[in-house]
């Protein structure tokens, strides 16, 4: 294999340059170009299929740089459709005019859904990433518990459900222990809640702190380390009457509360408490209005005004009780060492994947405890139901204690080896370093969009 294509799809997370940075240094090791395609699969659907020489005489470019959040290639939501058949020979054929035989497409689960088109084509490979953590298997035999239920009042005419689990769980199981991105999530989000706690103890308040994570409340249960008093997840629906017990109690003993919610909790008939809104975001999922604002509502309604009047704490539950979102906070910003080392090393193995001949593959992140973690291949295949559709992985249930609503014990063994060390000497020194330069008060942002475009090449077509 002489030539790569790489591309990053999907949402922004922290870790992409540092995944792409460890394919090319990879493939200068194997004497293999690479191009990075710009705007994910976006560019593919450009006759003109705009690129970048990321490793001219096999080496990296200058503005690769592994420590820089985002992805300087850029990124979108557009998918190749399996249907369109005609589209998907274009893209090839503009692929194989590049010179590239074998794609590297950095991204989580909407990603891999949609590779295997391209895969039947061209080989390609996955290189994972995502902030939620939900691309991955809790246990091999995961896609086997997935079964349709018809439902002919939605369209299509059925909703997938999942049926009890016969597996015994072990987290030395566990296919893709953690994803890029995660880690500096969880960082970002504890950081919040710490910042955020000393308001609620300063004025007598009930803070309700929203995180993503729609399906999956891995970040979620992350966040423990900045020690919330309840953690709310979507995996576990939520018991309204003990939710204000527990913050009836909280709040007379300490007179604050910090809450934190996933994007994506549920109440008991398993709604999405934020899914008011039926709009849908770009890759067609329900855009949730906010769950935070939503439970803020309930609290308000069942703690009532004449419970904070009576402590002279406030004059009503609404001036008590408030939230905040962390928002894309989460998604950007500087990798944190975890998240820097183990995307490097997932990029530099989707290299070997395509170099071996692994076509449909994924380089995941496994743990054992004996040897701790290392990167493996996967057949991507194996991801996938028996209807061959790719589920976002949802938290073990075992990880989360819905009485205490905190990480059960099994839930801080799964995050000790991702956070033990996740942070490394030179990411405290970065801050000192650069935030408070005095060269920022006079000097504009200088976006590294700028640089790069330069750098972009176009195939040359002939009516196409």
């Amino acid at each position: 294999m002489k030539r790569i294509g790489i591309l990053t799809a999907g949402g922004d997370t922290p870790a992409l340059n540092a995944a792409i940075h460890g394919a090319v240094v990879r493939a200068n090791q194997l004497r293999i170009e690479i191009y990075g395609l710009i705007k994910g699969f976006n560019c593919l659907f450009n006759p003109r299929v705009p690129h970048v020489h990321l490793n001219p005489l096999f080496q990296a470019i200058p503005e690769l740089d592994p420590t820089k959040g985002g992805t300087l290639i850029g990124s979108s939501r557009d998918y190749v459709d399996p249907d369109k058949k005609a589209e998907l020979d274009l893209v090839t054929s503009r692929l194989m005019k590049l010179g590239i035989e074998g794609v590297i497409a950095i991204g989580g689960d909407g990603t891999l859904n949609g590779l295997q088109p391209l895969a039947e084509r061209l080989p390609t490979v996955l290189a994972p990433k995502t902030i939620d953590n939900d691309l991955g298997l809790n246990y091999p035999s995961e896609p086997d518990e997935w079964v349709r239920v018809k439902d002919p009042d939605s369209t299509p005419s059925y909703h997938y459900k999942r049926t009890a689990s016969s597996a015994v769980f072990d987290l030395n199981q566990i296919v893709n222990y953690a994803t890029p991105g995660y880690a500096t999530a969880v960082l970002v989000t504890a950081q919040g809640v710490e910042r955020i706690r000393t308001t609620a103890e300063s004025h007598r308040r009930i803070a309700i702190i929203e995180v993503m994570g729609r399906h999956s409340g891995y970040i979620a249960l992350g966040t423990a380390y900045g020690q919330p008093d309840i953690i709310l997840v979507p995996e576990h629906p939520i018991d309204i009457q003990l939710l204000v017990e527990r913050v009836k109690y909280l709040y007379d003993l300490q007179k604050n509360v910090v809450i934190v919610c996933g994007e994506g909790i549920v109440d008991e008939h398993g709604a999405e408490l934020g899914a008011e809104s039926r709009s849908t975001d770009p890759a067609g999922n329900v855009a949730l209005s906010g769950a935070g604002d939503a439970l803020r509502g309930k609290m308000i309604e069942l703690l009532g005004d004449r419970y904070f009047q009576r402590y002279r704490r406030g004059s009503s539950a609404g001036e008590a009780i408030f939230t905040r979102k962390v928002g894309h906070t989460q998604r950007g910003g500087r990798p944190i060492l975890f998240d820097r080392f183990y995307a490097a090393l997932l990029g530099s193995k989707a290299v070997d994947l395509l170099v071996e001949g692994r076509n449909n593959a994924v380089s995941v992140l496994q743990y054992d405890t004996e040897k701790g973690f290392h990167v493996e291949g996967y057949d991507a295949n194996r991801f996938r139901d028996r209807w061959g559709l790719i589920h976002a992985r949802k938290m073990h249930g075992s990880f989360y204690d819905p009485l205490l609503m905190k990480p059960s014990r099994i839930g801080i063994e799964y995050l000790m080896p991702i956070f033990t060390d996740a942070i490394g000497n030179d990411d405290a020194e970065h801050m000192r370093q650069t935030l408070f330069n005095p060269g920022n008060l006079a000097q504009p942002y200088h976006s590294i969009n700028t640089d790069v475009h330069k750098r972009i090449r176009y195939l040359e077509t002939v009516g196409d």
